[in-house]
């Protein structure tokens, strides 16, 4: 069980940091400034999971997702079921660190020179080259840390997980709901284990953080 869970939640919660950091990248390409009305919709709607608590964010996916759902129907129908499997808990996953992702890497959109790009342009960069050559190398530390962040979050879900992907041992139960387990049936020993196994990799995860974020960012320490 526990072995089953940490590799699971590690599997979770690598695929949700990829998913999160691509998507918050190319959302921000296109709105980082932010100054049209749809800019700020779209903005609100990647940050109304920071504000809704993850048991309701959970059963709204399981009517989205669920087997007569608007979404989980119209999969049905091509033999694709997310409900109660680990995809579900990568789509929670992602829900839930997207924010976290996007704030950090819009951050750094907003702190690039606007020369840099018309340099860029003025030299015969297409889009594509644009943001490999330019903008990535700028924002590097802001992805970073994003990915830092986002992994962290989507590691430690547990309620919108709980939800949709259920706790089902060796297919869909990671480290938070084993734990959650172990301590409804008595077994202390396995929840001990498995609290030494988040501490670890909180641990590294929070160092990550502090070298991707507040090592390179001595003016907002400064400033805080």
């Amino acid at each position: 069980m526990i072995l089953e869970a940490t590799k699971l939640s590690l599997k979770i919660a690598f695929i949700s940091t990829l998913i999160s950091v691509t998507l918050s990248f190319i959302i921000a390409i296109f709105i980082y400034k932010g100054k049209r009305k749809r800019d700020k919709l779209i903005e609100g709607f990647i940050s109304f999971p920071l504000f809704f608590p993850p048991s309701v964010l959970g059963y709204v996916l399981l009517v989205l997702l669920g087997k007569n759902g608007i979404l989980g129907e119209f999969l049905s129908t091509y033999g694709i079921k997310i409900i109660f499997t680990w995809k579900a808990g990568v789509i929670a996953g992602v829900l839930v660190s997207l924010p976290m992702a996007y704030q950090c890497i819009k951050a750094g959109f907003l702190e690039i020179n606007r020369e840099h790009i018309e340099a860029a342009f003025e030299m015969g960069a297409n889009k594509l080259e644009l943001c490999r050559y330019v903008i990535f190398p700028l924002i590097r530390k802001n992805i970073g840390a994003g990915a830092v962040l986002s992994f962290g979050r989507s590691f430690g879900e547990f309620g919108a997980t709980l939800m949709i992907a259920g706790n089902i041992p060796g297919k869909t139960q990671t480290i938070p709901m084993a734990i959650y387990y172990a301590v409804e049936k008595g077994d202390n020993k396995s929840a001990n284990i498995l609290l030494i196994i988040v501490t670890c990799i909180s641990f590294i995860v929070m160092w990550c953080y502090n070298h991707y974020w507040l090592n390179n960012n001595p003016k907002q320490i400064n400033q805080s």
